[in-house]
């Protein structure tokens, strides 16, 4: 029972850092660091390791895109942004979650 529940957790923590990593990304043209901040801040903990390999994904699924860009600290930063596949899917999404999360509110009231 305890290894379904761990799998399970994962999944959900999976796709909502997914669907909260594309919301971020839409509000404007970040940098990994940047969005590791806008997690931790929000009491979402997540390490580099999880991060970048998600962000390669999607850019791989042709979801994001990055640009390099020079930075005062010296060396060049990866600045992702949306391409014009992300509007759909970020919409199923949200609409997925705003359903999902009004079902469990309900159900566990």
């Amino acid at each position: 029972m305890s290894d379904q529940i761990n799998k399970i957790t994962t999944q959900m923590r999976k796709w909502i850092l997914e669907y909260i990593v594309l919301s971020i990304i839409s509000n404007w043209e970040t940098y990994g660091a940047e969005i590791l901040k806008q997690l931790k801040e929000n009491n979402l903990i997540i390490v580099e390791w999880t991060l970048y390999p998600m962000l390669s994904r999607m850019k791989k699924d042709g979801l994001i895109n990055y640009n390099w860009v020079e930075s005062d600290s010296g060396h060049p930063r990866k600045y992702y942004n949306l391409t014009q596949d992300w509007e759909n899917l970020l919409i199923i999404m949200w609409k997925s979650w705003d359903t999902l999360n009004k079902a469990v509110n309900n159900i566990t009231k």
